[in-house]
């Protein structure tokens, strides 16, 4: 599950990449409602979907220190997942302010 939670998030932000770029959504990625989405919108499903990525870290963490039979290697990957699914969010918000400022900043 967490897997596909990853290649869902990774595609959301291929769609990402190239609706920036204004280029056609490739056949493989899926969206949600289809190709007509705003960018807001696939924002918030990046969003959502890395929030869902923490939670679960979280819950097989609490599940791991409660003495569930939870493997640790298990949490560990999941949390390393929550981590890096982050910090590539991160970086996507850092390129559009970059962008944002880019284009403040051109004269008219």
């Amino acid at each position: 599950m967490i897997n596909n939670t990853q290649n869902s998030l990774l595609g959301q932000m291929q769609a990402l990449e190239a609706l920036a770029r204004n280029q056609s959504v490739q056949p493989g990625i899926k969206l949600e409602q289809g190709q007509g989405q705003d960018f807001s919108t696939l924002m918030r499903q990046a969003v959502n979907q890395v929030n869902s990525t923490q939670a679960q870290a979280a819950d097989l963490s609490r599940a791991f220190e409660l003495g569930d039979k939870v493997d640790l290697a298990e949490v560990m990957i999941a949390v390393q997942k929550s981590r890096i699914s982050f910090e590539a969010l991160s970086q996507v918000r850092n390129k559009l302010l970059s962008a944002y400022q880019d284009v403040m900043n051109m004269s008219v």
